[in-house]
C-alpha cells in the first residue's frame, strides 16, 4: 500500500508538471473592461499625428500610383512586359503563384533596404518633399489655423468615405432599381456558371478579362472620355449611383416643382379646394356671426391687421393661422445682426404672407410678401439648437438674392402645408384667369 501510494503521488506530480500550465490557460476569468483615456487637444500632438498618418499611408499611395502608371502605360516597356507576363501566367494557371512570388520579392527587397541597400523599384519617380521642422511655440492664431486645416482635411476625407459607403448601400437597397437590376442579373449569371463550369475555366475567364480591362480597355477609356461615358458599364453604374444628400435634393426639387404639376389638374379639383377653404374659413363657433367674428381675424398684437401691414380690409389671416405662428425671420441678404434675425409672428392671408416683428418700432421691420411673387417654397433646416428641431421654411422671391427663412417654427409642417396650398390656389387661379 505504501509503495502504491508513492507511485500515485509521483504520477500525479508528473501530470501536474506536464499539463498543469495548459489547464491553467483554460481557466475562465472575468473580462477586464479598460477605459482608454483621451488625450487633450494639443497643436504639437496634432501636427505629429498628421505626419505619422502621411508617412503610414505613403506605401499604399505609392502602390496605387504604380498600378495607375501600369494601366496608363507610363513606361511602355514596363507595361508591355507586365502585360505579357500576366497574360501568360493566367493562361497557364499560374496567377496565384505569380502574386505570391511578387509578395515574397517585395519582402526581400524591403529586407535589403532595411539592411542599408539603396534600392528604388518604382515606375513613377518618387519626389521627396521637404520636411518642415516642428515649431516649438505656436501663437494662438497659428494653433487655430492648424486646427482649421486638420478639420478641413478630415471633413473632405470623411465626405469621400461617406459617399462611397452610401453609394454601396443604395446599390444593394434598390434605390435605383434599373442599376441594381444589372447587378442582380450578373450575380445570377455568375452563380449558374459556377454551378456548371469547372473552376479552372471560370478562373481563366476572370483573369483574362481583368488583364484585358486593366491594361487595354481602361487605357482606351481614359484617353476617350466620350467612349467611356457610353460603354464603360462599371463607371456608368458608379457615377450614376446617388448619395443620400443627392436623394434629399431630388426630393426637395420634387416638392418645389409640385406647384407646376397642379396646373394640369381639372377645374373640379380647384372648385373642391376652394369649397374646402371656404368651409374652413366659415368654421366659426356657433352663435357668432361672420361680422361679429371679423375682429378676431383682423386684430394682431399691435392693432388692426390691415393697418399694421397696410393692406385692404378684406385681407385677414386664414382660420388655420388666426393667431399666427411664432417664428424668427432670417434675412440672409442683410449683414447687420439687428436686421439679420427678427423674432415675430407669421400670418397667411388670401393673397399675402405677412410677418409681424415683435420688436417695438416702426412698421418697416414687418414683412409683406405677395404669394404670386413667390418663386419657390421649401422646407429648410436652420440650426438644430433652435426650437422645433431647428426647422423652418425658405421662401424665394425675385427681390431677394438669398431665400428668406422663417425658422424656429414649432408647427412647421402645418405652416408649410397651409402656405403651399394657398400659394397653389392663388397661382392656379391667376393662370386660369389669364388663359
Amino acid at each position: 500500500d505504501k509503495r502504491s501510494h508513492t507511485v500515485c503521488s509521483r504520477l500525479q506530480k508528473w501530470f501536474c508538471d506536464k499539463f498543469g500550465e495548459y489547464l491553467e490557460d483554460f481557466r475562465f476569468q472575468p473580462e477586464e473592461n479598460t477605459v482608454e483615456t483621451e488625450e487633450p487637444l494639443s497643436a504639437r500632438r496634432l501636427t505629429e499625428n498628421m505626419r505619422r498618418l502621411k508617412r503610414g499611408a505613403k506605401p499604399v499611395t505609392n502602390f496605387v500610383k504604380n498600378l495607375s502608371a501600369l494601366s496608363d502605360w507610363y513606361s511602355i516597356y514596363t507595361s508591355a512586359i507586365a502585360f505579357i507576363i500576366y497574360m501568360n501566367a493566367v493562361w497557364h494557371g499560374w496567377a496565384i503563384p505569380m502574386f505570391l512570388f511578387l509578395a515574397i520579392l517585395r519582402l526581400s527587397l524591403n529586407y535589403l533596404i532595411a539592411r542599408g541597400w539603396r534600392i528604388q523599384w518604382s515606375i513613377v519617380p518618387e519626389v521627396s518633399e521637404p520636411m518642415e521642422p516642428p515649431k516649438e511655440d505656436l501663437t494662438v492664431s497659428e494653433k487655430f489655423q492648424l486646427v482649421l486645416d486638420v478639420a478641413q482635411k478630415a471633413q473632405n476625407l470623411f465626405g469621400k468615405m461617406a459617399d462611397i459607403l452610401e453609394k454601396i448601400k443604395n446599390l444593394f437597397m434598390w434605390v435605383q432599381p434599373e442599376i441594381t437590376q444589372k447587378l442582380y442579373i450578373t450575380l445570377w449569371a455568375a452563380f449558374i456558371a459556377s454551378c456548371f463550369l469547372p473552376y479552372r475555366i471560370i478562373g481563366l475567364a476572370m483573369g483574362l478579362y481583368a488583364g484585358i480591362k486593366f491594361f487595354l480597355i481602361d487605357f482606351i477609356f481614359k484617353r476617350c472620355p466620350r467612349l467611356r461615358a457610353k460603354y464603360d458599364t462599371p463607371y456608368i453604374i458608379w457615377t450614376s449611383l446617388p448619395t443620400d444628400p443627392q436623394l434629399k435634393e431630388r426630393s426637395n426639387a420634387t416638392v418645389s416643382r409640385r406647384a407646376s404639376l397642379y396646373y394640369s389638374y381639372p377645374k373640379s379639383w380647384m372648385l373642391q379646394t376652394a369649397a374646402s377653404r371656404s368651409y374652413v374659413g366659415s368654421s366659426a363657433p356657433t352663435g357668432i356671426s361672420r361680422d361679429e367674428d371679423t375682429s378676431r381675424f383682423h386684430t394682431t398684437k399691435r392693432g388692426n391687421f390691415h393697418e399694421v401691414f397696410n393692406l385692404s380690409e378684406n385681407e385677414r389671416p386664414l382660420a388655420v393661422c388666426e393667431n399666427g405662428w411664432r417664428c424668427c425671420l432670417i434675412n440672409r441678404d442683410r449683414k447687420m445682426p439687428t436686421d439679420y434675425i427678427r423674432n415675430g409672428v407669421l400670418y397667411v392671408t388670401e393673397n399675402y404672407l405677412c410677418f409681424e416683428s415683435s420688436k417695438s418700432g416702426s412698421s418697416k421691420r414687418n414683412k409683406v410678401i405677395k404669394l404670386t411673387d413667390i418663386t419657390d417654397i421649401q422646407k429648410y433646416k436652420v440650426l438644430s439648437v433652435l426650437p422645433g428641431s431647428g426647422m423652418g421654411i425658405a421662401v424665394s422671391t425675385p427681390s431677394t438674392q438669398k431665400p428668406l427663412v422663417f425658422g424656429a417654427m414649432v408647427h412647421r409642417d402645418e405652416a408649410f402645408e397651409t402656405i403651399f396650398n394657398q400659394y397653389v390656389k392663388i397661382t392656379s387661379a391667376s393662370s386660369s384667369s389669364e388663359s
